[in-house]
């Protein structure tokens, strides 16, 4: 019945694209990708620092109702990202503190809430990484409906079961499973030539013709 469904992942990224990806920086990422993928300004991490790379665990579900959450959090593999489309609604919260030290203890990977979650004070102490739209103590309901390992879409990105969902200080970005080694390869490039251009800056050598170059080819008198 549609709105009570768990579903079954047909694939997901591997290990070693995870890994690979959770040395790069989002913003590397996001260039990459033609800067047309985002999960939104809202989705801010909530936990003290650190990198959230992996596969997707879906959860669709209504607003300010964690019931498939819950059972998301018993069933997700080690080392999944639980992403819950929650509509976005701050009105109740959808876990809290009891919940990630679960999902913490399960191996799960972190989790991203489209929505609110609670007792923020413990949550950000600590280094389980959690992405959400925001703080509210009102509790959440347990009734449904809700579905798991269904394609959700989070302020325009959509997120397929078993995509790469990766995560820093910038905010949340889905990679396709079908894109990850093309979108790798060109993120790994970025990042290098952007350590070389750092680099270039430290040492007073940055070549910055480009700024006046561009200016002359709009007409601009200085």
């Amino acid at each position: 019945m549609i709105g009570f469904r768990i579903l079954q992942r047909t694939r997901k990224v591997d290990a070693d694209t995870v890994s690979k990806f959770s040395a790069l920086p989002v913003a590397n990422i996001s260039d990459s990708m033609s800067r047309m993928t985002a999960g939104g300004a809202s989705l801010r991490p909530m936990h003290e620092g650190g990198v959230l790379a992996g596969p997707a665990f879906t959860v669709k579900t209504r607003p300010g109702d964690n019931l498939m959450l819950h059972k998301a959090i018993d069933i997700a593999e080690p080392g999944d990202v639980i992403v819950v489309d929650g509509g976005g609604d701050l009105t109740n919260s959808l876990i809290g503190e009891m919940m990630s030290a679960h999902a913490e203890h399960r191996g799960i990977a972190g989790m991203v809430i489209y929505g609110s979650i609670r007792d923020y004070d413990s949550i950000h102490a600590g280094r389980f990484p959690i992405f959400a739209a925001g703080v509210t103590h009102r509790g959440p309901y347990k009734d449904g409906p809700g579905e798991i390992n269904v394609p959700i879409a989070i302020d325009g990105m959509v997120i397929e079961p078993g995509d790469l969902i990766v995560g820093d200080g910038d905010g949340i970005v889905c990679i396709p499973f079908a894109n990850t080694a093309e979108v790798l390869k060109a993120t790994t490039a970025k990042h290098e030539a952007e350590t070389r251009q750092l680099a270039a800056i430290k040492a007073g050598k940055s070549d910055r013709s480009w700024v006046d170059a561009s200016l002359k080819k709009l007409g601009v008198i200085a």
